[in-house]
């Protein structure tokens, strides 16, 4: 897919991959709609707004709104595809990056499992539904969702999370099947190389992090993905995997990395022409 002029929904993008994502699609050229709920009205704990996020892609020339969107409340999830629809006029690119998670396995209340449901697996397939049916109608469209070394390992205190990011990824493959007669791409990029999010420092502020990668390498191999021809569709790809075969992400570490538990990085069940 040919970016620019195109127009993007990325969800989370008042930090993270999905600020770092927002802010290389504007600068190539997309029209950002910017969802999240951290606003410089309503600020979360952890660094990062939509307005700044905003304000970051304008002044480097780019066109971005901020939509701020509870992804736990479906009618909220809606609007945020009408929003940019009305503003915009259409949706060509749908980023489901946005994710949380509450520390607990068994012990976790049944309230935050679903919450964590909600935001991480139910909010994307909304979103999908969403803008599916224009998609298939204009016969392209690009829809990539942000998933997780955790789908595939054990990770102590992240059941729940975990159990999203496998089932966001057979969403991929599913969505790919239904949409792929129309044009319509569909993938996972999964983060199995250790970013330095504003999230997973707040997370885990006593790790090194100097053998981490900025959040602007994941967006790197994001934009590899979008730009990709709408056959490339129905894979769930590893930052890793991806690195290796493209010769893209190069390290930006301050430090050399330390290897993740080893995951399976394509999916066997991936579409194919």
């Amino acid at each position: 897919m040919d970016l620019e002029g195109t127009i993007a929904i990325v969800t989370g993008a008042s930090r993270g991959v999905g600020a770092a994502t927002a802010r290389a699609l504007g600068a190539a050229g997309v029209r950002v709609a910017c969802a999240a709920r951290s606003t410089d009205a309503q600020p979360q704990s952890t660094p990062g707004t939509l307005d700044e996020t905003v304000e970051q892609i304008r002044s480097a020339g780019g066109e971005a709104i901020a939509v701020p969107t509870n992804l736990a409340v479906e009618s909220e999830v809606s609007a945020m595809v009408a929003t940019t629809v009305a503003t915009y006029g259409e949706v060509d690119i749908l980023i489901n990056n946005a994710a949380i998670t509450f520390p607990g396995d068994l012990d976790l209340s049944m309230k935050r499992h679903e919450l964590t449901f909600a935001v991480n697996l139910w909010a994307p397939l909304q979103a999908i539904r969403d803008v599916a049916p224009s998609m298939r109608e204009r016969g392209s469209g690009s829809i990539l969702n942000v998933s997780s070394v955790a789908a595939l390992n054990y990770f102590p205190g992240l059941m729940s999370y975990g159990a999203s990011k496998i089932a966001l990824e057979h969403f991929t493959i599913d969505c790919a099947a239904q949409l792929k007669p129309f044009g319509v791409a569909v993938n996972t990029f999964r983060i199995d190389i250790p970013v330095a999010s504003e999230g997973f420092i707040a997370n885990a502020p006593d790790l090194d992090h100097s053998d981490w990668e900025p959040s602007s390498v994941a967006a790197e191999g994001i934009l590899w993905m979008l730009r990709q021809p709408s056959s490339y569709t129905g894979n769930n790809v590893g930052m890793a995997a991806l690195r290796d075969s493209q010769g893209i992400m190069k390290s930006q570490a301050r430090k050399s990395q330390q290897p993740m538990p080893e995951t399976v990085t394509e999916n066997p069940m991936r579409l194919t022409d």
